[in-house]
């Protein structure tokens, strides 16, 4: 063996992992094998080791001089694409009344995702930001989730339901309208493709993500909303992408390319984001208000309070006397006709539009060239992939979805 495990290879055991590799190929010995086969095993090292090498040699002799790459800590935040797979893993336990721990979502996670690694750590402040605490249960500890996502879910389940027609499951009342924002890179393409093991990947993707595109639209379940899709550069590259939008900018998309194109009396569905949620001026200040503005509400409405009060002081006799917030978007859309709801905290599967913007993202990914230019094409391809079909496909699955929350929270309450 010419290396240890976990240590990088010298430029002089590379050169000599090359000059074996030729040996084999001028001299073909009985049997009959791969040269990469008898040279992973002549010297002790994996095969994937010697593609690689041969891959480095084979596009440039002298980058077997340049010294190996020191790779730095492994990422452990956990992708936000697992929340709906470990809700749906605790809910079941829950309901099953079995006892259950950080090591056994990191055990499930793990086997159902080998290539990834979870630490207990990140896991459970990751665990935390989605909504779940370790609380008590009517027997024993288990992890569960807060109440105040439990009670937001179902407000926001009862409302749609209330809405849904009595005659069948899938017409509604209101024509329900589900808005999103979301965001591409210039560079978003698939990281795998197919090549020879000895040649290496010749097709290089550019370092960094490249220019990024914000993209605002809305669907019914008759497809995308004809007039409704906004699309415009961001500043800035990384980040949040919710940080390249504001108030202004969501106010101006809503009033002149979502309403005018929605059906009548119309039920339009969003998340909690900032921009979403501006107070009206006719709305009570909230926790998140300042100090200043809660004691002048106060004093309007003839509370008057101590000069020494702590702010969270003021913001417990605020919440005794106030009701729910009032949104400026929700009076905009009233004045229409129409209503606004909010799906709950931590729940993206609610929101069939996620799974359009997936649609289309993938299909950029696909026919990636790099290219702005490309970009704007094929993600006008990939809007046009997602049709009236696909958007009832979607909704009725969500709806199915909905149903299972509902059921699964009577039962866990009982």
């Amino acid at each position: 063996m010419i290396s240890c495990r976990g240590k990088p290879l010298t430029p002089e055991t590379k050169k000599i992992v090359v000059s074996v590799k030729l040996y084999f190929d001028r001299n073909k010995l009985i049997p009959i094998e791969p040269s990469v086969k008898r040279t992973a095993q002549a010297l002790g090292i994996g095969m994937a080791t010697v593609k690689r090498i041969m891959a480095d040699y084979n596009r440039d002799p002298n980058l077997l001089d340049e010294p190996t790459k020191i790779r730095g800590r492994p990422i452990h935040a956990v992708n936000a694409s697992y929340q709906e797979t470990v809700r749906s893993y605790i809910r079941a336990a829950n309901n099953k009344g079995e006892y259950i721990t950080l090591a056994d979502i990191q055990n499930f996670l793990q086997k159902d995702f080998a290539d990834k690694s979870f630490h207990k750590v990140t896991l459970a402040r990751t665990l935390n930001r989605w909504g779940f605490e370790f609380g008590k249960g009517t027997r024993s500890q288990h992890l569960k989730e807060k109440d105040h996502v439990i009670a937001a879910r179902q407000r926001y389940l009862r409302k749609k339901r209330n809405n849904r027609s009595p005659e069948n499951n899938i017409d509604t009342i209101r024509p329900e309208v589900y808005l999103d924002e979301s965001y591409v890179n210039k560079n978003h393409s698939n990281d795998f493709i197919w090549y020879y093991g000895e040649d290496g990947p010749w097709v290089q993707k550019p370092t960094g993500k490249g220019d990024r595109l914000i993209i605002i639209n809305a669907i019914t379940k008759l497809g995308w909303i004809p007039g409704a899709k906004l699309i415009f550069k961001s500043t800035r590259k990384t980040g949040d992408y919710h940080g390249q939008m504001n108030w202004d900018l969501f106010k101006k998309w809503f009033t002149e390319m979502l309403l005018p194109n929605i059906p009548e009396n119309s039920l339009i569905i969003m998340d909690n984001a900032p921009y979403h949620n501006i107070l009206s001026e006719h709305s009570p200040p909230t926790a998140q208000s300042s100090k200043k503005k809660i004691r002048e509400w106060l004093e309007q409405n003839k509370i008057y309070c101590r000069d020494d009060c702590l702010k969270p002081e003021l913001v417990e006799i605020l919440r005794k006397i106030t009701s729910e917030p009032i949104y400026a978007i929700d009076e905009i859309a009233a004045s229409c006709g129409h209503k606004v709801i909010r799906t709950p905290p931590y729940h993206p599967e609610l929101q069939p539009i996620e799974t359009c913007w997936g649609i289309a993202k993938n299909h950029v990914a696909r026919n990636c060239d790099f290219t702005v230019k490309n970009l704007l094409k094929q993600l006008e391809c990939g809007f046009n992939k997602i049709t009236a079909k696909t958007c009832l496909e979607i909704i009725s699955k969500v709806r199915k979805i909905e149903d299972e929350f509902w059921s699964a929270d009577i039962k866990l309450d009982a």
